[in-house]
């Protein structure tokens, strides 16, 4: 994804209330989804917020896959970024409750994983891109929020 770009990917939300499909959508420095017909927006998928009135997000999970060009032995192949974020409860005083970011990269029939983070995608990213071989590289650069 360049940041002239806008890319969009289907996943799922759940919480105590259930699961629902929803489609997730990045581009101009900004992610988007819609969750229970309101709309959230963010600098990264951890900091969406609701544009207007609705609830926060707490005590939910979000899954969405990305497919994402992986440059190995100099040829480009198509690779899958899974990605996983767990949003805990919200306090009082917090705009966000505890985000835990969980990316796997699934390549050459390898997978990569960034552990949980705090968040923050592209620090994620960068702990899978310091576990590829050598002769890998993620052909695209993903921009997300103001990264």
């Amino acid at each position: 994804m360049t940041a002239e770009s806008t890319d969009t990917w289907a996943g799922w939300y759940r919480d105590r209330q259930g699961a629902e499909a929803i489609t997730l959508t990045a581009g101009g420095r900004q992610v988007r989804t819609r969750i229970r017909g309101v709309e959230y927006a963010g600098g990264d998928f951890a900091a969406l917020e609701a544009v207007g009135e609705g609830e926060s997000l707490s005590s939910c999970v979000m899954e969405w896959d990305i497919p994402l060009p992986v440059s190995a032995d100099g040829a480009v192949e198509q690779a899958t970024l899974s990605c996983l974020l767990a949003l805990g409860e919200r306090d009082a005083e917090g705009p966000v409750g505890r985000a835990e970011l969980s990316l796997t990269l699934h390549c050459r029939g390898a997978a990569y994983a960034s552990g949980i983070a705090g968040g923050g995608f592209e620090e994620a990213l960068g702990r899978i891109r310091s576990q590829l071989p050598t002769d890998t590289e993620l052909a695209a650069q993903p921009l997300v929020g103001a990264v």
